[in-house]
């Protein structure tokens, strides 16, 4: 009888080996930036306070989930990673013999794997190729191409092995960059459609990878469009349904958090996770796999947006990073002038202000144009009065844009402002409405959830006097009295006139849908352009005239001016607290 009994144990205990040997759950965890524009520390060097969100933070989380999950974390950034912080522009610009800090942060955390995005490809060449080749791991890009023979300038993808688990990564990018940005910028590639690219992409993967898992890493958001007529801009959830083969989609670009899943054209489910900008959420996804006789047999995918405000800044990686930090510091903090006056960008969605005047200012004087055109880029900035230091003109101005000097006919600057103030201005019924045109649950603390379209496309201009009539529809609302200094204004004459690159490059559609130009044109019309980019002449600017005294111009006012006036105090007060 006992003989029996150990014999049936015997056997149990082998059944259940074999059934182990078998069968086995593999925990798999990917972690994924995005936008992060340059807040690597937890500090703003443009306010010169703490901040939220940053690299320092992931750090944290990052090694705490280490912890559990080792070398089967995978961490992946998106892209927008080079720009929008004085710390990428100073390791960008300024000190290029160093490691770029950013890919110095990025090894020492343990990336995986990188995508482009455009503000990216914003930097030049110079810098990105020097970024790319610093980082210790692959930085993705399936549809920018070389032009010279038609082969991908990065690697499409990658293949990693977890626990046996086989991962492919696909990389994408919005291909609207040429509507965007200079060719030098760029020079030596095109951007393909990004559906095109998927299809094409897959098919190998599957084919030649045979992977577990497919992820694609899309620099672009949800809400797809056509710009300039021939880029689809915003594809990642076209790509997501009608490429099927995806089972995790993680997307950036539009700022917008979101965690969802979606079926594809086949039925199947994706999870779309897309963690926003500023490093302020991060995806985390868990990918549960169950494997049987060596193969994958199911999936559990599971994912959330994990919020790294509730994490301190990571000890070590800020003191790893503390020479970073105070060469940061001093390159901020340096004077470079004074201004008499307090200017806030929130008055330049009012009406003529003071901060955007100046950049009106600066334009005419550096191009010698006879119109300007330019938009707040700040949704609430302020530069105190007082001494100006470096890290104001990252509020001034926000972007690495050059500046174009471009011909435009009279009626093509009238068609320009009407566009631009259609996007801007609520078409008024009442003298109690809205002036600005709002989203419908706006919220007052930023412009992508306040206005109804994006702020950075709201022009005004410089060198001409005009108003603009919120109650008329789009393309009756601006009368162009005359130029600033008094001449006559002729739709027939073409002017000299003074914008940034992004703008200049079909940049937001005021000079395409808007002036009715085409992509060719714009080449065409274009007379000159700045070697550097507009906030290094701001600060020339500044530092030649020391003292600034700061001032609206009043060119242009909203009418009729008995609703405009009570209706920009009210909006105002409501979205700046402010009148």
């Amino acid at each position: 009888m006992k003989l029996k009994v150990i014999v049936g144990s015997l056997a149990f205990l082998l059944s259940a080996s074999a059934m182990e040997a078998q069968e086995k759950v593999i925990d798999l965890k990917f972690v994924q930036t995005s936008d992060m524009h340059g807040n690597y520390f937890p500090y703003s060097f443009t306010l010169q306070k703490d901040w939220i969100g940053s690299m320092a933070r992931v750090a944290a989380f990052v090694k705490k989930e280490r912890q559990h999950y080792g070398e089967n974390l995978v961490l992946m950034d998106n892209g927008d990673i080079l720009q929008g912080q004085p710390s990428s522009y100073y390791y960008n610009y300024i000190d290029t013999v160093s490691t770029h800090v950013c890919a110095d942060m990025m090894n020492y955390m343990g990336y995986n794997v990188g995508n482009m995005g455009n503000h990216d490809v914003e930097t030049g060449h110079n810098v990105y190729d020097r970024w790319i080749n610093e980082c210790n791991f692959p930085v993705l890009g399936a549809n920018i191409i070389r032009t010279s023979d038609g082969e991908p300038y990065l690697p499409p993808y990658t293949i990693m092995k977890r626990s046996g688990i086989k991962i492919a990564i696909l990389g994408l990018i919005t291909p609207a960059i040429p509507a965007w940005l200079s060719e030098n910028l760029w020079h030596g590639l095109r951007f393909d459609d990004m559906e095109e690219s998927a299809r094409k992409w897959m098919k190998v993967i599957r084919d030649k990878e045979r992977p577990d898992i497919v992820i694609g890493l899309f620099h672009a958001g949800q809400e797809s469009m056509m710009i300039g007529g021939k880029y689809k801009e915003n594809a990642s959830l076209d790509v997501a349904r009608n490429v099927p083969g995806f089972d995790i989609v993680m997307i950036g670009h539009d700022h917008i958090a979101d965690c969802k899943k979606i079926a594809n054209v086949k039925g199947d489910s994706v999870l779309i996770i897309d963690p926003a900008n500023n490093a302020e959420l991060v995806s985390n996804v868990t990918v549960k796999v169950k494997v049987k006789h060596g193969r994958v047999r199911d999936m559990e995918v599971k994912g959330e947006l994990t919020d790294m405000n509730a994490f301190t800044p990571c000890p070590d990686f800020m003191a790893k990073f503390s020479p970073q930090f105070t060469a940061l510091n001093e390159f901020v903090s340096k004077r470079i002038g004074y201004f008499t006056k307090t200017i806030s960008s929130w008055e330049a969605y009012l009406g003529p202000s003071a901060f955007v005047d100046l950049i009106h200012e600066l334009q005419l004087e550096i191009s010698g144009a006879e119109i300007s055109f330019t938009a707040p880029l700040s949704f609430d900035a302020k530069i105190n009065k007082g001494d100006v230091r470096v890290g104001d003109m990252f509020n001034l101005y926000k972007y690495e844009n050059m500046l174009y000097t471009m011909m435009l006919s009279g009626k093509e600057i009238k068609n320009y402002l009407e566009e631009s103030y259609y996007w801007w201005t609520n078409q008024m019924k009442s003298p109690w409405d809205h002036l600005l045109w709002l989203n419908d649950n706006f919220s007052g603390h930023d412009d992508r959830s306040t206005f109804k379209n994006y702020s950075f496309n709201f022009d005004s201009a410089a060198g001409i006097i005009y108003t603009v009539d919120v109650t008329k529809p789009k393309g009756s609302k601006i009368t162009i009295v005359s130029m600033a200094n008094g001449k006559p204004f002729s739709m027939d004459k073409m002017y000299k006139v003074a914008l940034n690159s992004y703008r200049g490059n079909g940049g937001g559609e005021l000079l395409t849908k808007g002036a009715g130009l085409t992509a060719e044109d714009l080449t065409k019309r274009l007379v000159s352009s700045t070697d550097k980019d507009l906030r290094y002449y701001l600060m020339q600017y500044i530092d030649e005239k020391d003292t600034i005294v700061p001032k609206a111009l009043h060119q242009w006012k909203f009418i009729p001016e008995e609703w405009t006036v009570p209706a920009a105090k009210r909006d105002g007060r409501l979205l700046f607290n402010r009148e």
